[in-house]
């Protein structure tokens, strides 16, 4: 099987079964889904959930955040991972969207990076989520299931590497979907110690499950 036929199938599976892919973290506009991604890196969005609903009451636009002092804010996301950078970098964050993108969440990568606590991958979740930007996120998930589904080299040694593979072959109007694809598929089917193989739709194109069920191929 060649690489392009593995992502034919693949894509087409998930097309089919799960259509309507998007992200966990629960937001109603850009700035308020900017404050929970930056709360989730090695965080679950179920937590973060569960954390965001009172920062959002208190702080509802970017103004009100940039007020915040950090004595303030860092009871309401104590805890979440690393509070006491997340609760700097909310604050940094909000104040730089006031004094150089006029209180509006920018809309580039590169935009976006200059953020406090705004990586690349972030700035390429809130792209591709907001804008349907045809831009991949690379986190835990996507790194593993991506290789082990045999969809990157096991050459690709570091997200930015998984992420270039990944768009030369994904046709452009699904990578903003594709990034939920993997993570879902990582969070819930393919995870890390015991992955669901035996329930898994696209055991029958994966690289990982061939190798490991030599006999069943």
């Amino acid at each position: 099987m060649t690489r392009k036929e593995r992502y034919h199938f693949i894509l087409e599976y998930f097309q089919q079964n799960v259509p309507d892919a998007e992200t966990e973290l629960l937001y109603d506009n850009p700035y308020q889904l900017l404050v929970a991604v930056i709360l989730s890196a090695q965080c679950t969005d179920k937590r973060v959930n569960l954390t965001t609903p009172a920062i959002f009451a208190r702080y509802p636009v970017p103004a009100t955040m940039a007020k915040a002092g950090y004595d303030e804010l860092f009871p309401l996301i104590r805890s979440i991972s690393y509070p006491n950078n997340k609760t700097k970098h909310l604050i940094g964050m909000a104040n730089m969207l006031l004094e150089k993108f006029e209180g509006t969440v920018p809309m580039t990568v590169a935009e976006l990076v200059q953020l406090p606590g705004v990586g690349r991958k972030t700035a390429n979740v809130i792209t591709s989520v907001i804008d349907q930007q045809p831009n991949m996120a690379v986190d835990t998930h996507v790194f593993r299931v991506s290789k082990r589904l045999g969809l990157v080299s096991q050459k690709a040694s570091t997200p930015l590497a998984v992420e270039k593979e990944l768009i030369k072959y994904i046709p452009k109007a699904l990578v903003y979907k594709a990034h939920h694809w993997l993570i879902l598929h990582g969070r819930y089917i393919c995870l890390a110690r015991n992955p669901k193989c035996e329930t898994c739709g696209v055991k029958d194109w994966c690289d990982y499950y061939h190798k490991n069920n030599k006999q069943r191929v």
